[in-house]
């Protein structure tokens, strides 16, 4: 690898390595990590890259998940620019911490590479430990390819240290499909990358003694609803602006283009599929082949910033649909998956209110193809033939034996 890689704008990387590189191009101060399975090889890279002298920073070996986010707070809160990753469990043992990071208004960033959370034990993905963190008052980024765990890598550091949002953030990427399958990756110069990301502004650190700040005061229950209202709701909607004014400087220095709601074929779409990561590829090329072999007004919808939820923006984006499935890789547990529980809520205000189904689907890695949409596509317009749901609320795809079913025959 050049030290610069001025010569090169196509590198071929798989999800994990591009997440790596966007940490290196920042100049990340500080990664405490420990390994876990799919997302190993982002802080391994990483601790590659300093010991090759292309980072100048510190790779601090921790003995648990929950220490290594504890580290990362402690170094972002004594000034520092801060990351690491994890996936699966070993992202619930950072639960507790990452609490902390969001409450303490820490602009770390956190690389989750999506796998399945135990019993029983599975290295494979599906968006359980996605759905785990989406009330931890973390800024949430869903990337669908290795080229977009790059740029997202990059523009999160952006978002995240502004000093009117100053909270964490989160990448997700699909454990394997996305973060151990290589492609071609246009990237951006080591200088061009950094002066993109630009140099990290401290703000409250523990460590300028001229202004002594202090992080995880108790507030009980004289400040606590203040805090929890005010910073987890009202500051996470104002963080929204920040990211879309983030993602058009990109657009502005590479061309490539991303929205807080990513939209394909919706200008006439009737029948929609909803979802995240890796799916959305796969659910574009079926409405593709649906709507040219079938005829039927089909369109996709990829959630890119799961939080904050869009709502104000799906609901303009969903407005005139009239069946919406929404694809769920987490089990529901006796419920209908998080994004149909969204999704409702969102287009419950609508003067027509879509019909609505909820798909569970890849849990621990199971596959999901083009055919098995090209299915939902085809029972969603079934429903909107009959001017009624057909079928149950809920279905289980690719599930070997009994088909299950939730609320209805």
């Amino acid at each position: 690898m050049a030290d610069k890689m001025e010569l090169k704008t196509i590198e071929v990387w798989d999800g994990n390595m591009a997440s790596a590189q966007s940490l290196r191009q920042a100049q990340v101060d500080v990664v405490a990590a420990y390994p876990i399975t799919p997302s190993t090889p982002i802080v391994e890279n990483y601790a590659g890259f300093l010991a090759n002298g292309y980072v100048d920073g510190e790779y601090v070996m921790v003995e648990s998940e929950h220490a290594a986010m504890s580290g990362c707070i402690g170094a972002s809160a004594a000034g520092g620019r801060v990351a690491t990753a994890t996936s699966s469990q070993g992202f619930a043992l950072m639960v507790e911490t990452l609490y902390q990071a969001s409450g303490m208004r820490l602009p770390i960033i956190l690389h989750v590479v999506n796998r399945a959370l135990a019993a029983p034990l599975n290295v494979n993905g599906d968006h359980s430990d996605m759905y785990l963190g989406r009330d931890s008052g973390w800024i949430q980024l869903v990337t669908f390819t290795p080229q977009e765990a790059y740029d997202l890598g990059l523009m999160s550091f952006k978002i995240a240290e502004d000093h009117n949002v100053r909270l964490p953030v989160m990448v997700h990427q699909d454990g394997f499909i996305s973060s151990h399958t290589a492609q071609n990756i246009t990237v951006l110069s080591d200088d061009k990358a950094y002066d993109f990301v630009g140099e990290f502004k401290p703000m409250n650190s523990m460590l300028d003694f001229e202004k002594p700040a202090t992080h995880g005061v108790q507030t009980e229950e004289d400040w606590h609803f203040e805090h929890k209202a005010r910073q987890h709701n009202d500051l996470m909607t104002k963080a929204v602006p920040r990211i879309e004014t983030v993602f058009a400087e990109f657009e502005k220095l590479t061309g490539r283009k991303y929205n807080l709601v990513e939209e394909y074929m919706m200008e006439d779409a009737d029948v929609v599929i909803i979802a995240m990561g890796t799916t959305v590829e796969t659910a574009r090329l079926a409405a593709k082949i649906t709507r040219a072999k079938d005829g039927i007004k089909i369109g996709v919808v990829g959630i890119r910033v799961l939080r904050p939820f869009q709502f104000e923006q799906l609901r303009n984006v969903l407005a005139n649909v009239k069946a919406i499935g929404t694809l769920d890789r987490s089990s529901p547990n006796g419920t209908v998956g998080m994004l149909y529980n969204e999704i409702s809520g969102v287009v419950i205000e609508n003067k027509t209110v879509p019909i609505m189904k909820n798909y569970i689907y890849g849990l621990g890695g199971r596959d999901i193809t083009v055919v098995h949409l090209q299915e939902v596509f085809k029972e969603l317009n079934e429903s909107v033939k009959a001017g009624k749901r057909i079928g149950p609320i809920q279905r289980f795809i690719n599930l070997r034996g009994p088909e299950l079913t939730f609320l209805g025959k």
